[in-house]
């Protein structure tokens, strides 16, 4: 497999969890403090801390100390690669990837045998 398919992999695997999805919508606004990400949701902040990790894995976000603090800031490059892999396929034009995700939920069933409609 080779690099690009591992990153493209890696950022579809982040991208696939809505809290992900989340914290990634929250930082197109401006950097945030860790606890700030963390305070909208109903989860611990280590919980949170394995999503930065995620997203951090996949180049999506980056994470710095600042004295005490661990701040995120967004890195909007890292999803050119997907998007431009996305629109090889015309059909997302322009990329919606809640659209793409409500694509494979209901394409996958039936790749697999399953009922579409479960």
């Amino acid at each position: 497999m080779s690099t690009d398919q591992r990153s493209l992999d890696a950022i579809f695997s982040a991208l696939a969890d809505p809290t992900r999805r989340a914290i990634l919508g929250m930082l197109l606004e401006d950097d945030m403090a860790v606890t700030d990400v963390a305070a909208p949701f109903q989860m611990s902040l280590a919980a949170i801390s394995k999503h930065l990790a995620v997203l951090a894995a996949a180049g999506l976000i980056r994470q710095e100390r600042r004295g005490r603090i661990i701040w995120c800031k967004l890195e909007p490059d890292r999803l050119r690669s997907a998007s431009v892999w996305m629109q090889g396929f015309g059909q997302f034009e322009p990329v919606d990837l809640d659209d793409f995700e409500r694509f494979l939920r209901e394409s996958l069933p039936l790749i697999e045998g399953g009922d579409p409609e479960s």
